[in-house]
C-alpha cells in the first residue's frame, strides 16, 4: 500500500453496513439545532456567495454568551453538489467545530444559499476562484487565527484542486480535509449512471435543472438548449455537456471532467491534507486511487471498507452518530497546536 494510504478506523453500526444505507441514513437522523448569521460576500465579477457563520454550538438552544477572540481558530466548510447549511454533514461538522471553540463558517457556492446568484454561470467541481477569494478575505479579517478548510464531495474535489494549485504557502491554511471527493469526475459520472446509483443522479439533476429552468424563464442563457430540452437531460454526462461546460468555458463534458478532476494533482499537494474515503462509495469506482500517481508526502488518505458517500454512521455512546464529525474534530485538535500565523512569521524573520 502506498505510504500515503492508511486503513481508516471507521466501523459502521451493526446492521447498517450497506453502502446505500450509510449514504442515506444521515438524512433520517435527528439534526442538531444550529444558529447562524448570513453574510453576503460580493465577488470581483459582480456575483456573490453567501457565508453562513455558526453562532451556537448545536447542543445549546441559545447563542454564545462569550464572543470569540479575533485569533480563535477558523473552520471553513465547502459543501457538496446542491448542498447547503441544511445538509446533515454540514450541521454535524460545523457544530463539532463550534463545540471545540472554533469559529465555523460555510461558503455556499453560487446559487446554493437563500437567494439565486446574479450571473448566468453557477458553480462546478473545479471552480476554485470563489473559494480562493473567500479564504483571502478571511485571512485579511483574521490574520492571527489558525485556519483549516474542509470540503465535502464536490467541495472536496474543489478544495484539493485549490491547495494543489496554490502550493504550500499560497493559502492561509494550516491544513485541508477532503471527504468523499469525486477525484475522477468522468468515472463518477459513469458510476452514477448505473444501477441504484442512478437514483442519486436523478435527485441531484432535478435540483440542478430546476435552477437552470428558473434562469431560462428570466432570459436567455449562453447554452444551446431550451427549457424542454433541459428536461430531457437524464445523466451527468448529458447535463455537463449541454449546461455546465458552455456556462463555464469548457468545450465539452469530457473537457470539464479532465480539467477539473483533482485526482491527477494529488502528487503536487504541499499543504498538510487529510482525505477520508470509503471503498464502497456509490458515487465512484472502487479502484479510484489506483488511477492516480503516488500522492505527495503531505497527503494522508484514510480508506474504509464501508461508509458509503458522506455517510460514515457509527454506533457510539448508545446512539447512532457521525464518525466524520468525530474524526474531523480529532484532526482540528491536532492542527490547533500548530504555531499561529504571526508566530510563524516571527520565526521566519528571526531565521533571516
Amino acid at each position: 500500500m502506498p505510504h500515503s494510504i492508511f486503513t481508516s478506523e471507521f466501523r459502521p453500526a451493526l446492521g447498517l453496513r450497506n453502502r446505500h444505507v450509510q449514504t442515506l441514513l444521515p438524512r433520517f437522523l435527528p439534526r442538531a439545532p444550529l444558529s447562524r448569521r448570513t453574510e453576503i460576500l460580493n465577488l470581483p465579477d459582480g456575483d456573490f456567495v453567501e457565508l453562513a457563520w455558526v453562532i451556537s454550538d448545536g447542543h445549546e438552544k441559545r447563542e454564545r454568551t462569550t464572543a470569540l477572540s479575533d485569533d480563535a481558530p477558523l473552520f471553513v466548510l465547502f459543501h457538496g453538489l446542491e448542498g447547503d447549511l441544511s445538509s446533515p454533514y454540514a450541521r454535524e461538522l460545523l457544530n463539532a467545530a463550534a463545540r471545540m471553540g472554533w469559529r465555523p463558517v460555510m461558503m455556499h457556492f453560487r446559487g446554493c444559499g437563500q437567494s439565486p446568484n446574479r450571473l448566468p454561470r453557477a458553480y462546478h467541481s473545479g471552480d476554485t476562484a470563489d473559494a480562493y477569494w473567500v479564504l483571502g478575505e478571511l485571512g485579511r479579517r483574521y490574520p492571527h487565527a489558525i485556519k483549516v478548510a474542509c470540503g465535502v464531495s464536490l467541495g472536496a474535489n474543489m478544495l484539493l484542486k485549490l491547495v494543489a494549485e496554490q502550493g504550500g504557502d499560497g493559502l492561509d491554511l494550516a491544513g485541508a480535509i477532503a471527504i468523499s471527493a469525486p477525484l475522477d469526475l468522468a468515472a463518477s459520472a459513469d458510476v452514477l449512471n448505473q444501477g441504484f446509483s442512478r437514483l442519486y443522479q436523478r435527485h441531484l439533476l432535478k435540483g440542478l435543472k430546476a435552477k437552470v429552468a428558473a434562469k431560462l424563464a428570466n432570459g436567455p442563457l449562453p447554452i444551446s438548449i431550451g427549457a424542454h430540452q433541459l428536461t430531457q437531460l437524464n445523466s451527468f454526462w448529458a447535463y455537463d455537456n449541454e449546461v455546465t461546460a458552455p456556462l463555464h468555458g469548457f468545450t465539452s463534458a469530457s473537457d470539464y471532467y479532465t480539467r477539473s478532476s483533482a485526482g491527477r494533482l494529488l502528487s503536487e499537494i504541499e499543504l498538510p491534507t487529510l482525505i477520508l474515503q470509503s471503498l464502497d462509495d456509490p458515487f465512484m469506482p472502487r479502484d479510484l486511487f489506483a488511477r492516480f500517481h503516488q500522492p505527495s508526502e503531505a497527503v494522508r488518505i484514510e480508506l474504509s471498507e464501508r461508509g458509503g458517500h458522506v455517510g460514515f454512521v457509527e454506533w457510539r455512546r448508545g446512539r447512532l452518530s457521525s464518525w466524520l464529525a468525530r474524526r474531523v474534530s480529532q484532526q482540528l485538535d491536532a492542527w490547533s497546536g500548530l504555531p499561529k500565523p504571526q508566530a510563524q512569521a516571527e520565526v521566519q524573520s528571526e531565521a533571516h
